[in-house]
């Protein structure tokens, strides 16, 4: 049976993954040309983290996925909790990421280690959380929830509109994202 919500979950996942690691190229590419990077597609591509899926995404997870799935899936319970957590620290780890950027940015060179080890664990740690979810909470879901369950989540995660994810950018976005494709290196731009 298909359900939206997942494929919604999964593209989500796929654009920020390509987002961050394409962060991380930019940063390794710039390092081995000895230059500073691009540091307003920098802002541009953690502004998208923080607006879409920390705001965006996180939420309905946390809100609608999670309760059920601790409901059907009590084994689960720890490995939710940890998530949880993930998300509750989220916003307080991209204003750090973007701290540190900051700090490179009008500090230099000095700091830009330290906006590298930060961006590492940063990645790091996203894409631990995203495969914990599509490894063990996704298939929980498939397996256990009822065509209820599923209506609830599909309404609400169709609502998600991640440009990343073919979706054509609000107005509002609409120069972020210009920004984003025009300026970041493969496989989120064309810089």
């Amino acid at each position: 049976m298909r359900h939206p919500s997942l494929h919604v979950i999964q593209d989500e996942h796929q654009a920020l993954a390509a987002m961050l690691r394409s962060m991380v190229l930019l940063v390794q590419q710039t390092r081995r040309d000895g230059k500073a990077p691009d540091f307003d597609v920098l802002r541009a591509m953690l502004l998208y983290v923080d607006e879409f899926p920390e705001r965006l995404h996180h939420p309905k997870e946390s809100e609608l996925l999670f309760p059920l799935v601790r409901a059907r899936c009590p084994a689960l319970a720890d490995t939710l909790d940890k998530l949880d957590a993930d998300h509750a620290r989220g916003e307080a780890a991209i204003r750090r990421l973007e701290h540190a950027l900051l700090a490179y940015e009008v500090l230099g060179e000095p700091r830009r280690q330290a906006f590298e080890t930060a961006l590492d664990r940063y990645v790091d740690a996203y894409l631990l959380h995203m495969a914990v979810e599509e490894r063990e909470i996704l298939p929980a879901a498939r397996e256990h929830f009822s065509p209820e369950d599923w209506l609830a989540l599909d309404e609400a995660f169709a609502a998600n509109r991640d440009p990343l994810t073919g979706h054509a950018a609000d107005g509002a976005y609409e120069p972020l994202f210009r920004k984003i494709v025009q300026s970041a290196p493969a496989p989120i731009g064309l810089g």
